[in-house]
């Protein structure tokens, strides 16, 4: 026979309450201490009915669950289950009374209220948390009361912890990332679930991550925090920071403080405070699967190419969903899309977005709870940033394309293999700018382009310097570089250290190794590369962003553009060019 709609929901709870560690029996077989948390059916409360389950915790009474059909909106139901959560017989076993939480759930989607915070409000959650968690907000014993100055350490809930927080020490922080951090905790304490943080590239946004990160733990109590990013170079830059980050309250490290994990393997360390994850990490361990550190370096775009069709999260009982209390991600603009929303949306977790750059989905994915907003003129004008100017080099090929006509031999390349064979063409071959360096390739055109950058560099981009600065340059994809690179050397005369290529097909080398040395070593002076240094990546020592690529979208231009904008001290940079940097570093545009 066909279940019924509400014997069907039912099954689906059963489910996932036996996944997160309940024990799912019968009111008529009920054993309270079979496991540390029993799930009993339809049991029975006088004068009210009967609860669909009643939820024991350590072999006392601690919430219910009221179970609806699927498609049944759920926030009406709250009436209901508040009602039953006041409606247990005298002489059972309780923690409170009323009952601590309550869930509503269809199998399909479920509510979820914590009696125990402060205002308490239902909050969507992916799944029903485990028996463990439920007990130790249960066994948070308080010793006093709210108002008694020792309340903000005895309270049960992280919700409730955040009510006491201490005043902000400002030292060695920007009046930005003061805002930034006071105007956080202030949304948290308002329990908003998601805050969205734009601060301009190069202005501390993982300073002041780290800040606020730091505080939620020592002083909210935060079990783990989850910080995400996007590549596998970034959770190393990431992780760096946190073990570089010192306590302005009692002089310690933060990593000689707390454990910082930076993950990469499928095992999350449970003494961990803070776990350092790419997001496509993530989404494989709650899929079960392994991933091969050299997708980390896959951005999120490439990567989702590889599923053909976005494969839902289901409960992974190796990874409950309070496993931590805080997300933040970084690269937010980035992180929301496609299957990487769902790794998001599967925590019980309160989501902190950081970008430069959000776009009208990222402020609808944070439910436009835009803590702070602090853009790069605001940072120029702080000296957090520097500001740049623009040289354009304009070739004839690149502003209208160009004709081969019928009869001449062309060199044509196979994508993959690099192939190459003469072929006469019996046809006028025309092409325009958009199939440049993609479906045709004019070597004299980079050569042009390369060629006239080396005799202005001295003359009119940076007048009276003799050494070649730290120059990052765009290119459209990895045979695009390749040839770009050769001719670099070639024209500059310079042997291999002097131009590299930092691609996902760089071999010998780790793109991590070229990288650092791109960052903290006079070689090599030239990096080409086509997104993977594009966000997040910090290299303060360069001084021109070379765009040979058109960029459709605004915000990965400014996200690009940002890799020179940042300040660096003197020492540093001339530890790695041999000069101060000038006023403005230079962008270099070509479209």
């Amino acid at each position: 026979m066909v279940p019924l709609p509400e014997q069907q929901a039912r099954g689906n709870i059963d489910v996932l309450l036996e996944a997160a560690g309940w024990h799912v029996c019968d009111a008529s077989a009920a054993n309270i201490h079979a496991a540390r948390g029993v799930a009993i059916r339809e049991f029975p409360l006088p004068g009210y009915g009967f609860a669909d389950y009643l939820l024991y915790v350590d072999g006392k009474a601690a919430g219910v669950i009221e179970a609806k059909k699927e498609g049944v909106t759920l926030t009406g139901v709250e009436t209901q289950s508040d009602k039953y959560t006041k409606g247990l017989p005298a002489g059972l076993p309780r923690w409170s009374s009323p009952l601590p939480f309550a869930y509503q759930s269809t199998g399909i989607e479920t509510r979820f209220t914590n009696g125990l915070d402060p205002t308490p409000r239902s909050r969507p959650v992916f799944a029903f948390h485990q028996p463990k968690l439920l007990a130790d907000w249960l066994n948070y014993a308080p010793t006093a009361q709210p108002g008694e100055g020792s309340a903000g350490d005895t309270a049960a809930t992280f919700l409730a912890r955040l009510q006491f927080m201490p005043a902000l020490k400002e030292e060695g922080l920007w009046p930005a990332q003061i805002t930034a951090i006071r105007n956080l905790e202030k949304s948290l304490k308002e329990n908003r679930p998601r805050a969205l943080i734009q601060m301009a590239t190069g202005s501390g946004k993982t300073f002041t991550s780290i800040s606020f990160i730091y505080r939620l733990i020592k002083f909210a109590g935060a079990r783990r925090i989850l910080f995400l990013v996007d590549r596998g170079n970034l959770a190393d830059q990431t992780l760096k920071e946190f073990q570089q980050y010192v306590s302005p309250y009692n002089n310690f490290k933060f990593s000689e403080e707390y454990i910082v994990q930076r993950l990469q393997g499928n095992q999350i360390d449970t003494t961990a405070r803070v776990c350092i994850c790419t997001i496509q990490r993530m989404y494989s361990m709650l899929k079960g699967r392994d991933l091969p550190a050299d997708l980390e370096e896959e951005s999120v775009d490439q990567l989702g190419k590889l599923f053909k069709e976005p494969e839902p999260i289901e409960y992974n009982p190796a990874i409950p969903i309070e496993t931590f209390d805080i997300i933040v991600t970084d690269e937010a603009h980035r992180s929301i899309y496609n299957l990487w929303a769902q790794v998001l949306e599967y925590f019980d977790a309160y989501l902190v977005g950081l970008t430069a750059t959000p776009g009208k989905q990222t402020f609808g994915f944070f439910h436009q709870n835009l803590v702070m907003e602090y853009n790069h003129e605001m940072a120029v004008a702080d000296g957090v940033n520097v500001n740049y100017d623009v040289y354009r080099i304009k070739t004839a090929i690149t502003e209208a394309g160009s004709k081969v006509e019928a009869g001449y031999y062309v060199e044509k390349q196979e994508r993959d293999t690099r192939k190459t064979r003469w072929e006469e063409l019996d046809d006028d071959f025309a092409y325009d700018p958009n199939q440049l360096d993609r479906d045709v390739v004019t070597p004299d055109q980079i050569r042009t382009i390369v060629r006239t950058f080396r005799d202005k560099l001295f003359s009119e981009i940076f007048p009276g310097r003799t050494e070649v600065p730290k120059t990052l340059i765009f290119a459209k994809d990895d045979n695009h570089a390749e040839n770009i690179v050769e001719i670099l050397r070639e024209e500059f005369g310079k042997g291999n250290e002097f131009a590299q290529k930092i691609t996902y097909r760089t071999t010998g080398a780790t793109p991590k190794e070229l990288i650092s040395a791109f960052r903290n070593s006079y070689h090599p002076r030239v990096a080409v590369t086509v997104d993977m240094i594009a966000t997040g990546t910090d290299i303060k020592p360069v001084e021109i962003v070379f765009f040979m690529r058109a960029v459709k979208s605004r915000g990965f231009f400014e996200q690009m553009k940002g890799r020179g904008v940042r300040v660096i001290k003197p020492d540093d940079l001339r530890a790695v060019t041999g000069f101060h940097r000038a006023l403005w570093p230079q962008v270099c545009c070509l479209k």
